[in-house]
């Protein structure tokens, strides 16, 4: 007898192939048949019209704090998502430097603050920290249970931390010696099931002190160094964020290219890197996809994490980012409960009084608030066409004149005025929608272009990061709302952009056991009602340790998901079932495809 069986659903398997009707019958966790299924079954679930998918893979998550107290992994669980990977851009949570425990972690909660935007009161309530290896972290994930499948990668700012001390935060260069601990210590953690490596290099990030991260100048010999710790493994992948040295000139985009490159040949691993049209140095990413392509035609494996909307912020009083932020008069009423001090705002004296303030510095010594936002906020004039009110439901793709660059030409007032006046509205918790990466030229047309590249991989949710400025882990559901259902012209071809969220990630990975309806391989699977599927809309919600604030978005039109063949949730609310597990690379069972 069959445990479930799932009726007449159109099966988008994840392969690529056409969608078909068909039944899918579950047994102990795998997929056991696909057809006409006439069996019994413990449950079966009529399910004309709506899609059957494999269960979501997302390669770039920030889980590393709430796994350790979140089961669900909430808001992944509601987007479709069955396996994730935390440790990205080479910040986390293990190892911990040798010494004082509470300085090791003070250290690591304020990089993860400051790079992240998580609450460091949350991260220090929330986190039990009881490890020092990063072997012992990933056996305190898995005595926890959790609703979905995850897996780690080793972070480079802790393993640098944990071999140099306060070298490391001193960006002082690393010695033969402080490589070879580091490339053990890397070692280590792949033999234990890590499944790779990460490392950040880009001058946007910041620790909580303001500080740059430490592995942000990491030399070519280190990051090679290290790399060699996947020798003769088998397994295992890196994952690099760096904006190529952008702001210090485009003549250092090369070299710094081919530090990305030797890494790659020195592990023999892939390595998937951020791919993101910036603002300044709109055509970087054309160079980076001329140098993958031809690295590609050279046999490395290259692959390029895409996002699938701009790379911008949800700003408000509310949230970690405004406008106002920085202006004396603001800062006078700033501490009140937010619809007090929207009320203030309305104050007509004192509206007049901050509108003919200047912004106070934002960015240097002592804040991870990186120098672009000064810039930004300079130029609000002119970035106020790439402002967008918010609505629900949000809507990711505007028209400039939708924006308050054009709401404040035809009120004949000064856009800053108009974003004023949106965010003193009522109790002050309008949004303001900014997309600063990837919309350029004023549209989602360069993101198209980047998701037919044959090396993208769908990624840069963030998930569980950016928690007071974005809430990118819907990207899952707006791929399929906005590219694949709504968008009036350029849309994705339904089984391409399944494909993208199952098995192109899983490939990458290494797994095998998962990705596609196929018989043999495991029972991660969305079933979906496209007519109802919807993002939801972003708000605030104060549900994180200590009272964390953070932004939330769940999404509607899910019928169901199932991890390992347990239905985790049903009709957007999350089940008792904790069927997830941390997958060990190396060491997880694998299955032919």
């Amino acid at each position: 007898m069959h445990d479930l069986v799932i009726e007449g659903a159109t099966v988008v398997d994840g392969t690529g192939a056409p969608a078909r009707a068909a039944d899918v019958a579950v047994r102990d966790g795998l997929i056991v048949e696909v057809g006409r299924i006439t069996a019994q079954a413990r449950e079966r679930i009529s399910a004309p019209g709506a899609w059957l998918t494999p269960g979501f893979v997302d390669l770039h998550t920030h889980y590393d704090g709430q796994a350790t107290w979140d089961e669900t992994f909430n808001p992944s669980i509601h987007h479709g998502v069955t396996t994730l990977v935390m440790g990205n851009c080479g910040v986390g949570f293990a190892p911990l430097k040798p010494g004082p425990k509470a300085a090791a972690v003070a250290d690591l909660i304020a990089l993860m603050e400051g790079v992240e935007d998580i609450p460091g009161v949350a991260l220090a309530e929330g986190v039990r920290f009881d490890w020092q290896t990063f072997p012992q972290y990933m056996d305190a994930l898995e005595r926890m249970p959790h609703s979905l499948d995850f897996l780690v990668q080793v972070p480079h700012d802790p393993v640098r931390m944990a071999v140099m001390g306060e070298r490391a935060l001193a960006q002082q260069a690393a010695t033969d010696e402080d490589i070879r601990a580091m490339r053990a210590v890397v070692r280590e953690a792949l033999q234990a099931g890590a499944v790779g490596f990460s490392t950040g290099r880009t001058d946007n990030h910041r620790t909580a002190r303001g500080q740059e991260t430490p592995a942000s100048e990491a030399s070519m010999d280190e990051l090679t160094g290290i790399a060699r710790a996947f020798e003769g493994l088998g397994h295992g992948v890196l994952q690099v964020v760096s904006d190529f040295d952008l702001m210090r000139g485009p003549q250092r985009f090369d070299a710094e290219f081919d530090l990305v490159e030797a890494m790659a040949r020195a592990s023999g691993r892939p390595l998937s890197m951020t791919w993101l049209q910036r603002d300044p140095g709109g055509d970087q990413w054309k160079a980076i996809r001329h140098r993958v392509d031809r690295a590609a035609a050279q046999g490395l494996a290259l692959g390029l994490q895409t996002a699938v909307r701009a790379i911008g912020a949800l700003i408000g009083p509310d949230a970690s980012f405004h406008p106002f932020m920085g202006f004396p008069g603001y800062k006078e009423v700033g501490h009140l409960p937010l619809a007090e001090r929207a009320a203030a705002l309305r104050e007509p004296a004192r509206k007049a009084r901050i509108l003919a303030e200047k912004s106070e510095r934002l960015s240097g010594d002592g804040t991870p608030i990186p120098p672009l936002v000064d810039l930004l906020l300079a130029r609000i004039e002119l970035i106020a066409g790439r402002m967008f009110p918010l609505a629900d439901p949000p809507a990711y793709e505007q028209p400039v004149t939708t924006s308050f660059a054009a709401r404040a030409r035809m009120r004949g007032t000064t856009a800053l005025e108009a974003l004023y006046d949106h965010f003193s509205q009522g109790d002050g918790s309008q949004l303001v929608y900014f997309p600063l990466f990837n919309y350029n030229e004023g549209s989602l047309d360069t993101v198209r272009e980047m998701l037919d590249h044959p090396q993208a991989l769908v990624g840069l949710g963030d998930a569980g990061a950016h928690v007071g400025t974005v809430c990118d882990a819907s990207a899952t559901t707006f791929l399929l709302t906005h590219w694949v259902r709504d968008r009036p012209h350029g849309r994705l071809p339904l089984e391409r952009a399944i494909h993208l969220l199952t098995a192109r990630n899983a490939r990458h990975l290494g797994l095998t056991d998962r990705g596609t309806i196929t018989p043999g391989l495991r029972a991660d699977l969305n079933l979906i009602d496209l007519a109802r599927l919807s993002v939801g809309t972003p708000h605030i919600v104060r549900d994180l340790p200590a009272g964390g604030r953070r932004f939330l978005q769940k999404a509607k039109g899910y019928l169901g998901t199932w991890v390992g063949g347990a239905c985790v949730q049903r009709a957007g609310t999350v089940t008792s079932a904790r069927p997830g597990r941390l997958v060990r690379a190396g060491q997880a069972a694998k299955s032919a495809v």
